[in-house]
């Protein structure tokens, strides 16, 4: 068991230093710069009882203290997802910020759930890219399994960039935890790697409101992931090629009605971890 742990410890401590003071990559593996990651869920319809109207100015605020590169957003409206796009296209000028929005279905309707403003309602996702702009593919949709009795359809969208990484965003059921659950199992039983097969495999990460307070561990694959959370039902988790160096619940200013999450992630190279786990043993 000491051994063990103190493997996992120099294991952390290296791959930290990869990502973070910049050592020299593995040879054949390309730099990776660590990522802030920061969920919102800003609860932004007009409909729902936790509605303030000051959600959006508040999360520009946070981004332009905070300086994310991912940004993941639940419970907005489409028009949001632009609005704050530009906050992290003025907190990173010169960089590519893509924008991604997946709209909730309505059962009712069989058409895209609707804010009060009329804009569709659903799920956002900003990914900063740094440098020259570089292929990217957007993907997301419906899950197949669904509250038949809740008239809100839940979905997942993923922002997929060439040679830097993919980035995901979901909001699942809260009405009951077995939906939730194979929602979460379908994103990273399927959904995620589709995406790797099809556009090619990068370091990946998906935060969002699981609604999964209890149970959200068992649905993500054992060790191929690392996970960091608010305390409750809001996520972080990375694939394994990361390592949290840090964990931040924000104060939202009773905006909305969930704290803001912001994770630290450094990339961590497998030819890195197996270095420090042979010099351990």
């Amino acid at each position: 068991m000491r051994g063990r742990v103190l493997r996992r410890v120099a294991a952390l401590l290296a791959c930290v230093a990869a990502g973070v003071l910049g050592a020299a990559p593995a040879p054949g593996e390309a730099s990776r710069p660590p990522l802030r990651v920061l969920q919102l869920n800003l609860c932004h319809s007009g409909f729902a009882s936790c509605y303030t109207s000051r959600a959006i100015d508040v999360a520009a605020a946070v981004m332009r203290a905070h300086r994310p590169d991912v940004v993941t957003l639940n419970e907005i409206c489409a028009g949001d997802v632009e609005a704050l796009g530009a906050v992290l296209a003025w907190v990173f000028p010169g960089d590519t910020i893509v924008r991604a929005f997946e709209p909730a279905g309505d059962r009712r309707t069989g058409g895209p759930f609707a804010c009060v403003n009329g804009e569709e309602y659903g799920i956002g996702l900003l990914a900063r890219i740094a440098g020259p702009r570089r292929a990217t593919v957007v993907d997301g949709g419906l899950y197949p399994d669904q509250d038949t009795n809740d008239p809100e359809e839940r979905a997942w969208v993923c922002v997929h960039a060439r040679g830097a990484y993919q980035a995901c965003t979901t909001h699942l059921a809260n009405t009951v935890p077995a939906v939730a659950f194979a929602q979460c199992r379908y994103l990273f039983g399927s959904a995620i790697p589709a995406m790797h097969t099809s556009a090619g495999y990068e370091p990946t990460v998906t935060a969002g409101d699981f609604n999964l307070p209890d149970r959200a561990q068992g649905c993500v694959p054992g060790d191929a992931y690392v996970r960091a959370d608010d305390g409750s039902v809001q996520y972080v988790i990375a694939t394994a090629d990361h390592v949290l160096t840090a964990t931040t619940p924000l104060d939202l200013q009773q905006a909305t009605d969930h704290p803001g999450l912001l994770v630290s992630l450094a990339f961590c190279s497998v030819a890195t971890r197996a270095a420090v786990a042979r010099s351990c043993t």
